[in-house]
């Protein structure tokens, strides 16, 4: 899907919800393409002991990462005013959304439409997170996360999960629409670890470590299912560590009508 795709899906997105939460008829205000703006924001930890981080965006190209002196350095790119995004941080707990603007709206000029978000998390604090996207791409560069738990929602666009260097996680939902969702938990595993993955119509590749064990249970739709380095016992797929090493990793996958591959890492 290309990009042009991608951001018309997401604003047709976009107008379907506005236009469900606002119950009326008739033209409402147009959102127009203006100037565009660039915004750095920085919240600091204070003295929380652990943390909740909620990211949600209808539409646009999402970068997150470690390496945050403070809880969140952020930078924000965007050229329709009203899509400003809201942060907050109270109880422990940070949310980063793209606004929901509460009238019927439409958007001109969609091919000038810019919406990025680079965003640089704590890497010491633990972290609980959910990441709810519509539209566009996301690169989710979260191993050097203390992450204890991790939920993906994805829409239509190409995300990629990278979490090779995790060593805190114990949980992971990942529910996918349309495009592309790459998964990858190769890495030296310390804790067990549990996975549920539900398919979209698209393409979902999961990469896989050798030496962790790896046990994978697929209820499968229409899915073309492709593995490497895994073997079928029984109803399920194990790789050669299986039962043999200190951590597992348990995954259980819900197919929709897209592809998956399983790859275990050489």
């Amino acid at each position: 899907m290309n990009a042009k795709a991608q951001k018309i899906i997401g604003l047709m997105t976009i107008v379907v919800v506005l236009l469900t939460a606002s119950g009326c008829s008739g033209r409402g205000p147009r959102l127009r393409i203006g100037e565009l703006q660039t915004e750095s924001q920085a919240v600091e930890l204070g003295g929380a002991q652990s943390v909740r981080v909620e990211l949600e965006m209808g539409a646009g190209e999402l970068d997150v990462a470690g390496g945050a002196d403070g809880l969140l350095e952020a930078d924000f790119t965007y050229n329709v005013a009203e899509f400003k995004p809201e942060v907050k941080y109270s109880g422990g707990t940070l949310s980063v959304r793209q606004p929901h603007i509460e009238e019927r709206a439409s958007l001109w000029d969609v091919d000038d439409y810019r919406y990025q978000w680079d965003l640089r998390l704590n890497s010491d604090v633990p972290i609980e997170m959910a990441i709810d996207l519509g539209a566009g791409k996301a690169a989710l560069e979260l191993g050097r996360l203390s992450l204890t738990r991790l939920g993906v929602k994805t829409g239509a666009g190409d995300v990629t999960i990278d979490l090779s260097s995790s060593s805190s996680l114990t949980r992971l939902e990942v529910e996918m629409g349309t495009g592309q969702v790459t998964v990858d938990l190769t890495g030296n595993w310390q804790e067990d670890l549990d996975v549920d993955l539900t398919g979209g119509v698209g393409e979902l590749i999961v990469r896989l470590p050798s030496s962790i064990g790896v046990r994978v249970d697929i209820e499968a739709g229409i899915s073309g299912i492709d593995t490497q380095g895994l073997t079928k016992d029984g109803d399920h797929y194990v790789n050669d560590a299986y039962g043999k090493s200190g951590a597992t990793l348990r995954m259980d996958i819900k197919a929709g009508i897209g592809s998956i591959k399983l790859h275990v890492a050489e």
